[in-house]
Formats: structure tokens, C-alpha cells, sequence
């Protein structure tokens, strides 16, 4: 199986002055969709999110998702495969007058590895409880970078391979359009399927 390599993103400290000044630059509200486009800032993958005032903290799909020991701290490591993602493709990313050979992407993954946030007990109608993993993911939305906690889990049946809960729109000042989707101004620079791909040989 073809691998991108693994992505290690090192826990960033911060100081009590960067954080007053944070409060102080505060993003100004931004109107957006209840569906709209993301990109992980570590792989340029685009993928459509889904905007829940319903859910507190973000989630993202991911599979293979272990816990391991770096050092003195809790890490977990997870997988995103491309072939998930293959229906996220449209419109002028399509080549070849809106074709792409699907098979490229076969049997690549994405691997990350992110120290552990916290951890997330969800209750789910009809089924057991299920303990998730929390970390912290660079995205771009809208043409802007942002920063929120992601809990993992493999949404393969969902619709959306990513949802983004009140914590995010509360912390960057998102105001949500229920009635309608995709109203970012800006875009984000992303790499294709393709792409991404390509750089697994």
C-alpha cells in the first residue's frame, strides 16, 4: 500500500501575553453556509464540512485511530483514505473535461499523528457509548486559517467527512445561514485527489 509520509504536527505552547492579545484581535463575524469547503493545512486535502450549531466539538473521518506514548505525553495516530474521499472532487477540479482517473488514488493514505487533546464520551441512540480522541487541526475555511479540536471517528456513512461544531464558531465569531450553503467569499488553495496522490510514489 502507497503511504504519504507521516505527519507530525509538535504541540505548540502558548504564553499568557499571545493569548491576551488573541482576545484582543478577535476575528469580526463572517456569515457562513451550513455546508462549506475545507482544506487540511498539512496535506491540501478539500473536503466538504458541514456547519452543526447542534454539536459542540468539531469531527473529522478517520480510521486505524491508536493511542500511543511520545515522551511523557499522550499521542494517537489515524489515517484518512483518499478513496473516501473521491465524491469530494467537482467542478473545476475535475480534469480532463471533468474526468480523473479514480484508480490513482486507490490504497493512499494520509497518516497523522497529533498529541491527544481529550478525550470524548458519545452517547449514540441504539448503540453503545463511544470514547473518541480529541486533537487540534490547522484548516482553512473561507480563505483564512483557523485552529479548532477535531474528535475522530470514521464517518464513512455520513455525509460529510467533517463537521464543525460551536467551539469553532464560537472561538473565530462564525455565524451560520441555514438556509443555504456554500457563502464563503474566499476560497482556500487545495490540491486534488490526484495530486496528493502523485506525491505517495
Amino acid at each position: 500500500m502507497r503511504r504519504i509520509a507521516t505527519l507530525t504536527l509538535a504541540a505548540t505552547l502558548l504564553v499568557s501575553g499571545a493569548a491576551v492579545a488573541a482576545e484582543d484581535q478577535k476575528r469580526p463575524a463572517e456569515t457562513m453556509g451550513f455546508v462549506e469547503w475545507i482544506v487540511l493545512q498539512d496535506t491540501g486535502l478539500r473536503l466538504k464540512a458541514r456547519l452543526d450549531t447542534g454539536a459542540k466539538t468539531s469531527s473529522l473521518h478517520a480510521v486505524n485511530v491508536e493511542p500511543f506514548t511520545r515522551g511523557d505525553e499522550e499521542w494517537v495516530s489515524f489515517q484518512i483514505p483518499l478513496e473516501d474521499h473521491k465524491d469530494q472532487e467537482e467542478g473545476n477540479d475535475r480534469k480532463d473535461s471533468g474526468k480523473e482517473d479514480d484508480s490513482v488514488v486507490e490504497g493512499v493514505v494520509l497518516e497523522f499523528e497529533r498529541p491527544i487533546e481529550r478525550t470524548v464520551l458519545i452517547k449514540r441512540k441504539g448503540a453503545d457509548s463511544q470514547r473518541r480522541y480529541v486533537v487540534r487541526m490547522e484548516f482553512c475555511i473561507g480563505g483564512s486559517v483557523h485552529e479548532t479540536q477535531f474528535s475522530l471517528t470514521d464517518r464513512g456513512r455520513f455525509t460529510y467527512p467533517a463537521l464543525l461544531g460551536r467551539r469553532f464558531m464560537r472561538d473565530d465569531n462564525i455565524l451560520v445561514d441555514s438556509s443555504d450553503s456554500f457563502l464563503a467569499q474566499k476560497e482556500c488553495e487545495h490540491n486534488t485527489l490526484e495530486d496528493i496522490a502523485t506525491l505517495a510514489k
